[in-house]
């Protein structure tokens, strides 16, 4: 029955899906209406079903659209139209299957390559829609695929499961109707987000009172604001509205709940996450699309070389010809010499066609078959701890990562590992996380540096891990304040713990920095282990401790720090304070001043180490004073208006005169060798934009970690306007800024002339260093189409763009943008599904295997394990891949002209009668046998530089994004070197072999003579060309090449023997000329003569070139000559570490609110849920700690000159800004 009942909804889901793709036309839907359990209902609105579909083909549309999508390069439907003139007899001189083979060749190739990519994109989309979820029909739960879910379905959620839609929450197993979701996929934060039920849908816990649900939904449209969701949900007479804290979205993943119920409002490709996700589109390389204009060029070319030939053909005709009709009539149809002309124009089309012959692509694609295998194969790209190799997914954009000016990327899993680790700190003017050895010299901790040993604690997580033994023992020696210092960390948080079964803790924070913390004190002495609304629990050194908590004081953006106030055992009322230390430091008694000076310089190292850093402190709270302070606390938490302000007056009042513990340092750590990287990467002068969708203060910690920011820029924009009216004036006045400094700048050397002073602006521009960063909602503004001219413009004077709460979507509009108005080649490297649509936007898209599912390797055209991985795809694969394919092109071009165009010359001679120089036999051979193992094996293993010398000068890569090696301009160059060389080829042996006799005297008489020395010859100068051009030889190399000319002659003498004639008499008529031809010793000289007549000026001018104008690569090449006899030289990456002293505050990711949730104990089953938070901008220098104490009582301007209110009308400076200002 259940098998039936599935059929059925397959059925019907494949109708309905058919009536809306008749009715999409014509709808256009400006309000969702969603019935509860009324399938009828929803159905009259065709809505989406969950199926969804990232693959472009099925087996109907796969033929064609290949088809459609192969025949957008010009070149195929060239070969075609040339395969439909060879099938007319009257005008071919060659056979047609000499075109149609390798054009379905190299059709077929391709067709197989994008039928094996979209294989795995169907699979992907197969093992999507046949997940399981548990729907709700005829008042029992049934287990339906994915794809048979509907609008309207009231569906099932069980702890760690995906969510299968955007649903709207109903109830769960939380009190209130609470549940706790991760948002990797959409955000890539892994923090949990809390949603919440409305109150009057929240006990619909039992399957009878579901099925009597008939509530119905008035909402938004389908969207991609994955930030918003409006709507109303009217029920019972009464109208409820809805807003994004009520919804699931599809993507996220349940957590900490053991069920929930919700209503399905938008499915499949409707989705929030599917809307973000873009189309996929048909990728090509900037040389493909050259390579269009090109042929269309060469085209032209030989509709000029028909023309002259044809002209040619009828005034031979109509003056000479006609005395040749006694034995050389003209056919029936050939009625006059014009026509003759007409016939000839079509044929020498045929003939001459060879200039871009079909084997030039099936090489291409063989070329860019090799370079993604060498891709794959690349151990250096292997990461062993969990095994996964480099893959290039794609074939078609190889010597485009050779090419890359702008790269995008995400930071979360991306740059960054997302794992906060306990570091450092300073207690009570003491530090603590670096090792000495025994002459007290630091020692620099690695892998190998013995950890401390926790085993004293049975309770410890085993995977934390730290390196200095004196804070063990300053724990064991029961030091006070290294005591209180893991107290408040244990106590001053709001972290969630479940514990498993004994002594098995897990802590569920909503920031990695919290459960960082609370994981240290727990290792140190003091876990942990619960909570409830009144009370939180300690282990502390083996002995259970419980506090009474009396309050929390709530973090918000202008606070910027959190505080508890607790009753310890000892009746004893403390408040245990953490936040920035900017923050900290003004609430502080006086006698903490000496004790503040120190723990600033210790903040100051940490921060140069790129440590994310927060400051403690404690204040013993008198009780008298408490309880009148508690009524009036408890009073404002009652008022209805300005309730917030009083609150904070009061958090203000009873937080002064705070006494100072010391400071913890937190490593956000990257991925291994991302520094380096992008060090590397910029050398390269690929500009590299951060675009996440974690917060301001987060993407900025990690853009001083990665030395992305750095304090010796000359400026920090922040732009974070709420209005486009202060985005616009932000962005504008941070330009203005920037060319104002440049115009000073040129102004100063007034002795200058102008030119010179033009060029100092200019370089001023360019050699100053800036960085953006931008907001989520200040970015939607600047995407505007009147401003994204001014966004894209300040960024481009910018060394670093950083862009934070973004969406998907914004991701892709960003990368565009660029792509639009730049016209570079982009990349766009992610690991989670909210990287998909900036992947699929850019040029070239990168996955990252990480944490966050398999959406954007998927999604992608290469994927490999870590960031560092990216430096080694660009600047070795990517510029051999671009430098042997240019040589490719040019030599290939070169070789073709010569080889073709010698039909030319030879026109002019033979009364313009399209008759070959050459047997059919040798042009049908030439591309395919003689000349194309050779050139392919300098297009699979030249190199100009070997690997290490690529990632020692990261300057080389800008031939390829400067086009240098393959343009039109070197289109030109060698097509005009093979016009010469033919013309050399046919003269030289016309002019020898008119005067030339041989042995004994007679004269060489006949054509095929002359074609066998042509041929030869050709085939000999093209061999030393490529021995040339070919930088780093091989044992392919020779063998190909060497091989390929021993081929020639076996095969022509093979075809001019006795044997074959007596085989095939009318197809090798040409009995013995090759053997009588080439045993005349003054043959063997006229080739000799013409092969150093061709090749000698490249030659000569090269050599020249190359001592007189050497490039960065000539140099580098001599060097690494001249290197090769000590041996290769592994490059050693200097470890690049930031110089900042920037501090870099704790991310506080909850929002206000969340310590009431906390003590109303309705989430004390699960933990706590994230939000946004404001960036915090720290001053740090020993300068402003002195202002600050001289001016105590001036708190609130502190405070604005850190906390700058984002609705400024003006670009916010950092603080180094604020320090020069």
């Amino acid at each position: 029955m259940w098998a039936l009942h599935v059929s059925f909804r397959e059925t019907l889901g494949r109708s309905q899906e058919k009536m809306a793709f008749w009715r999409r036309n014509t709808y256009v839907e400006k309000e969702r209406h969603v019935k509860a359990n009324a399938p009828d209902y929803n159905d009259k609105f065709s809505y989406a079903d969950n199926h969804i579909k990232t693959s472009k083909y099925n087996i109907f549309t796969f033929l064609p659209i290949n088809l459609f999508e192969q025949l957008q390069r010009v070149a195929n439907a060239y070969f075609i139209v040339l395969l439909i003139l060879q099938l007319i007899p009257e005008i071919s001189s060659l056979s047609w299957f000499t075109t149609i083979v390798p054009l379905v060749l190299v059709l077929l190739i391709t067709a197989v390559k994008d039928a094996t990519d979209d294989y795995f994109r169907h699979k992907s989309d197969q093992q999507v829609n046949n997940r399981q979820s548990q729907v709700l029909i005829r008042g029992s739960l049934q287990n339906e695929k994915w794809m048979n879910v509907r609008v309207g379905d009231i569906i099932k959620l069980e702890n760690n499961q995906f969510v299968a839609a955007d649903i709207l929450l109903l109830c769960s197993s939380e009190p209130y109707g609470l549940c706790y979701i991760e948002t990797a996929e959409l955000d890539g934060e892994t923090n949990l987000k809390v949603r919440q039920a409305l109150t009057i849908t929240s006990d619909l816990g039992d399957l009878s009172k579901l099925m009597d649900f008939d509530g119905e939904v008035i909402c938004e449209p389908p969207n991609n604001k994955l930030d918003k969701f409006t709507g109303t949900l009217n029920w019972r007479d009464n109208k409820y509205p809805l807003d994004n804290d009520k919804m699931l979205l599809r993507g996220c993943v349940l957590r900490n709940t053991e069920w929930c119920f919700g209503m399905v409002i938008f499915a499949g490709l409707q989705t929030k996450l599917m809307q973000n996700c873009g189309r996929t589109t048909f990728k090509r390389t900037s040389i493909d699309k050259l390579m269009n204009t090109l042929v269309l060029w060469i085209f032209a070319f030989l509709i000029c070389m028909g023309v002259i030939l044809a002209i040619g053909n009828t005034i031979w005709e109509s003056r000479i010809g006609q005395k040749f009709q006694v034995f050389l009539p003209w056919n029936q149809f050939q009625s006059s010499a014009g026509f003759s002309g007409f016939l000839t124009f079509w044929s020498y089309i045929i003939i001459l066609n060879t200039v871009v012959p079909i084997s030039l692509y099936v090489s291409v694609e063989v070329l860019r078959l090799g370079h993604s295998y060498f891709i794959n194969w690349d151990r250096r790209m292997y990461y062993s701890q969990t095994d996964i190799a480099a893959v290039a997914r794609t074939t078609t954009l190889n010597e485009e990562l050779g090419q890359v000016e702008f790269i995008f990327s995400d930071k979360t899993g991306t740059l960054t590992q997302n794992i906060m680790v306990f570091s450092k700190c300073s207690i009570n003017g003491q530090t603590y996380g670096d090792v000495y050895d025994e002459f007290n010299e630091k020692v620099e901790i690695t892998e190998k540096t013995d950890c401390v040993d926790f085993s004293f604690n049975p309770l410890c997580d085993r995977r934390f891990k730290f390196y200095d033994g004196s804070l063990v023992e300053a724990i064991k020696l029961e030091d006070p304040a290294v005591q209180e210092f893991f107290r408040l960390l244990a106590l001053c948080h709001t972290v969630m713990p479940e514990e498993k079964s004994e002594g098995h803790l897990v802590y569920q924070a909503q920031s990695p920095d919290e459960g960082a913390l609370v994981t240290a004190a727990r290792n140190f002495g003091f876990v942990f282990r619960a909570r409830t609304p009144e009370t939180i629990t300690l282990c502390e050194m083996g002995q259970s401790v419980t506090y009474q908590l009396l309050a929390i004081l709530d973090f918000n953006n202008v606070r910027k720090r959190m505080s508890v106030i607790v009753r310890n055992p000892q009746g004893q009322i403390k408040l245990y304070s953490k936040g920035a230390d900017t923050i900290i430091f003004d609430h502080l008694d006086p006698s903490s001043e000496d004790l503040m000076y120190t723990t600033s310089e210790h903040l100051n190292e940490f921060a140069g180490e790129g440590l994310r850093t927060l400051a403690l402190a404690y204040k013993d709270i008198d009780e008298n004073y408490f309880e009148v302070w508690m009524k009036k606390f408890l009073f404002a938490s009652t008022v209805t208006e300005n309730r917030e302000d009083q609150l904070a007056l009061l958090y203000e009042e009873i937080e002064q005169g705070l006494m100072l513990l010391g400071a913890t340092a937190i490593e956000d750590k990257l991925q291994e060798g991302v520094p380096e990287t992008i060090a590397c990467l910029n050398l390269a002068d690929i500009k590299i934009w951060v675009l996440t969708g974690d917060k301001l203060e987060t993407a900025m910690n990690i853009g001083y970690s990665c030395n992305m920011l750095r304090d010796d820029m000359n400026e920090v924009f922040v732009i974070s306007g709420h209005t486009l009216l202060e985005v616009q004036q932000q962005l504008r006045s941070a330009k203005e800024h920037i060319l104002s400094l440049s115009r000073v700048s040129s102004a100063a050397d007034v002795e200058k002339t102008d030119v010179f002073a033009d060029d100092s602006m200019f370089e001023e521009t360019i050699i100053a260093e800036y960085a953006l960063v931008i907001n989520g909602h200040s970015l939607a503004h600047a995407l505007e189409p009147q401003l994204e001219h001014v966004l894209l413009d300040l960024a481009c004077l910018c060394k670093t763009v950083i862009c934070c709460r973004v969406t998907p979507m914004q991701k892709a509009q960003v990368v565009e943008l660029v792509k639009k108005h730049k016209r570079v080649v982009t990349l766009a490297v992610g690991d989670g599904a909210n990287d998909v649509s900036m992947i699929k936007t850019a040029h070239i898209g990168v996955g990252i295997s990480g944490q966050e599912g398999m959406q954007a390797v998927l999604a992608s055209d290469y994927s490999f394990a870590q960031f560092r991985y990216l430096q080694r795809l660009l600047l070795v694969h990517g510029r051999w891949s671009y430098f042997r394919m240019c040589n490719f092109l040019r030599y290939f071009f070169y070789k073709n002209f010569a080889f073709t165009l010698v039909h030319f010359w030879y026109g002019f001679f033979c009364g313009f009668s399209a008759q070959t120089v050459y047997d059919q036999w040798f042009i049908t051979l030439f591309n395919i046998v003689y000349t194309s193992l050779p050139v392919l094996a300098m297009g699979l293993f030249d190199q100009d530089v070997n690997d290490q010398n690529s990632l020692r000068y990261p300057s080389l890569y800008k031939l390829g994004q400067q086009n240098l090696l393959f343009n039109k301009r070197q289109f030109f160059l060698c097509t005009l070197q093979g016009m010469a060389t033919s013309f050399l080829l046919f003269f030289i042996p016309y002019g020898a072999f008119s005067v030339l006799v041989k042995e004994d005297g007679s004269h060489f008489s006949d054509q095929q003579a002359f074609a066998v020395t042509i041929a030869t010859s050709l085939v000999i100068v093209v061999s030393v060309q490529i021995g040339r051009d070919t930088h780093y030889w091989t044992a392919v190399n020779h063998l190909f090449i060497w091989g390929s000319l021993t081929v020639y002659f076996v095969i022509l003498f093979a075809m001019q023997s006795n044997g074959m004639f007596g085989i095939f008499p009318n197809n090798f008529p040409f009995v013995g000329m090759a053997r009588n031809c080439l045993q005349e010793k003054s043959v063997w000289l006229v080739i000799l003569l013409t092969t150093v007549v061709c090749v000698m000026p490249g030659l000569a001018v090269s050599f020249l070139r190359v001592d007189l104008f050497p490039t960065l690569t000539d140099k580098v090449c001599h060097l690494q000559q001249s290197r090769k006899r000590h041996g290769p030289q592994e490059r050693s990456l200097r470890r690049v570490r930031r110089t900042s002293s920037r501090r870099s505050a704790y991310a506080f990711s909850h929002q206000q609110g969340y310590g009431e949730l906390i003590t109303s104990g309705k989430n004390m089953r699960t933990s706590t849920a994230s939000s946004a938070r404001s960036p915090e901008r720290a001053l740090h220098s020993s300068k402003w700690i002195e202002n600050m104490l001289k001016r105590k009582n001036e708190v609130s301007c502190i405070s604005e000159s850190t906390g700058a209110p984002e609705s400024s009308n003006r670009a916010i400076p950092t603080p180094k800004q604020q320090q020069e200002d």
